[in-house]
C-alpha cells in the first residue's frame, strides 16, 4: 500500500488508470491491426496498463489469490511487449510478439473489467 494513502484512495487510482488503459487499447491495438502506428496512444496503454497491474499489487493480500496471478501474467506480458518496442524496435519477430503480447495485455485488463463489474455492480 502506498504510505499516507487509504485503500479507497488506492482502488480509486487503480480503477481510473485501468479505465484509461482499456480505453487507450481500444484505439491504438484496433490501429495497429489496420498497419497504422499511433505511438502517444501506444505510451499511454503501456504505461497505464503496467500501472493497473503495478497498483494491483499494493492491495493488502494473503496468499496467491486469482487477481495476483492474472497481475503477474499481465507484467509478463508486458515485459515482452517493451522488449519488443524498445530493445527490439519492433524489427523482425518483434513486430508480431508486440502485436501479440500488446493485444493479450489488453484482454487481461477486459477480462479483468468484466469479471469485477459481476462481482461488484448490481443486478
Amino acid at each position: 500500500m502506498i504510505p499516507g494513502s487509504s485503500i479507497e484512495t488506492l482502488l480509486a487510482l487503480h480503477v481510473v488508470v485501468s479505465l484509461i488503459g482499456i480505453a487507450s487499447g481500444l484505439v491504438a491495438l484496433p490501429a495497429l491491426g489496420a498497419g497504422r502506428w499511433l505511438g502517444h496512444w501506444h505510451a499511454v496503454f503501456l504505461v497505464t496498463t503496467a500501472a493497473t497491474s503495478i497498483t494491483g499489487f499494493l492491495f493488502p493480500f494473503s496468499g496467491i489469490t486469482p487477481a495476483l496471478v492474472v497481475g503477474a501474467i499481465s507484467v509478463l506480458t508486458l515485459a515482452i511487449a517493451l522488449a519488443a518496442l524498445h530493445v527490439f524496435g519492433l524489427r523482425g519477430r518483434a513486430g508480431p510478439a508486440y502485436a501479440v503480447s500488446a493485444t493479450f495485455a489488453l484482454y487481461l485488463n477486459l477480462f479483468v473489467l468484466v469479471v469485477q463489474s459481476f462481482l461488484k455492480v448490481p443486478a
